[in-house]
């Protein structure tokens, strides 16, 4: 079945290490953004069938639980919603415990909450908004509000951390209720605020934030949060549905301002641009013919469940590149960086933390 993407570029303020399309919303903006947003969605009559709805952005929080609720509301219209799993992302700083309970109501069932760190020093260099006891807050009061599938990011590479503070931030994530957390390795993105000298000397190096990515891999395992893709963690059957749409090469459309879509064999999006979204602006496509079996293999390996090397051949990997590929895989077995198992093939956390040479070489 097919996912819903609903991208709300609104923040309340740019994240300094923060590179997507985001922007500070004006008084009635909101509004009009939803109002949008619905009749998008509205052009769409064949009543597709949908499994997940995620709002990402941005802090799709900010529209506010009655637009979050006049979206859901059209996509019920426009759609075949079939038990949905239905994600918005919030911050502990931007989200209130009515607020949570109002959504609920909606018909949201999970949260993403933008955690980042439960350590004060750790948010004040990443310029959140919050402190360590909001965002615990936050999390007791998603709990109260209803919600049982709750996610938490984490982020990698600050200097002062230790695998220790990262395996405490994993037990006390655990104990405040949280089902899933993703983990992030600090990146510095050209042209954002982190892009800077004094920055880069506050994270860790490579090799101090593979041990910390170890580290924390670990701590997940042990507090019963497992591994199913690079950067994710769940306790059985909380699994995010919709971003595992993106891995398996499967479905989805997406509405708003850089919102991208894969549907009916083709990529494309809209552009990353507010005005040009409320005028009206049409999606461009990206991709007229993706190639399959690439895609598969570069998005698969990213899996804990790995791909199968038969289904790559079957998807039109050619016979050099697949007998290439099951060399490279007997080598980087041997080397602890990947598992083998008949025409199976996924990553060790090890391997996980250098794969896009390895997918690279798996392509070549």
């Amino acid at each position: 079945m097919t996912g819903i993407y609903i991208h709300v570029p609104f923040c309340e303020r740019k994240c300094p290490y923060c590179a997507f399309y985001s922007v500070i919303p004006q008084e009635d903006v909101r509004e009009r953004f939803t109002s949008r947003i619905v009749e998008d969605i509205s052009r769409f009559g064949e009543r597709i069938q949908a499994d997940t709805v995620y709002f990402g952005g941005g802090t799709p929080a900010l529209l506010g639980a009655e637009n979050i609720g006049r979206i859901l509301s059209q996509l019920r219209q426009s759609f075949e919603l079939v038990s949905p799993e239905i994600t918005v992302e919030c911050n502990p700083n931007s989200t209130t415990s009515d607020a949570m309970e109002k959504m609920r109501a909606a018909g949201v069932n999970r949260l993403s909450v933008g955690v980042q760190s439960l350590d004060d020093g750790e948010l004040e260099f990443l310029g959140r908004l919050h402190n360590s006891r909001q965002a615990q807050d936050a999390l007791i009061n998603a709990a109260a509000a209803g919600f049982d599938n709750i996610s938490a990011d984490l982020m990698l590479g600050i200097r002062g951390q230790t695998s220790d503070s990262i395996s405490d931030a994993v037990r006390r994530l655990k104990e405040l209720g949280v089902k899933h957390i993703s983990i992030y390795m600090i990146k510095v993105e050209q042209g954002t605020a982190f892009d800077s000298p004094a920055v880069r000397r506050r994270l860790t190096d490579d090799d101090e934030t593979a041990q910390l990515y170890l580290a924390a891999v670990s701590a997940c395992q042990s507090a019963g949060f497992e591994q199913y893709e690079i950067s994710n963690f769940a306790c059985p059957g909380f699994e995010s549905r919709h971003n595992l749409k993106y891995w398996r090469c499967q479905e989805y459309l997406g509405f708003g301002p850089s919102a991208h879509s894969f549907y009916n064999g083709v990529r494309y999006c809209m552009p990353s641009n507010l005005g040009e979204y409320m005028k009206g602006c049409e999606a461009v496509i990206t991709d007229p013919s993706p190639d399959r079996a690439e895609e598969y293999v570069m998005l698969g390996l990213r899996l804990n469940e790995g791909i199968s090397l038969d289904r790559a051949a079957s998807l039109g990997l050619d016979s050099n590149r697949a007998e290439k590929a099951a060399s490279l895989a007997s080598k980087l077995a041997e080397k602890g960086l990947c598992r083998v198992s008949g025409e199976m093939v996924s990553l060790m956390p090890e391997g996980m933390l250098v794969s896009n040479s390895i997918i690279a070489a798996f392509l070549a």
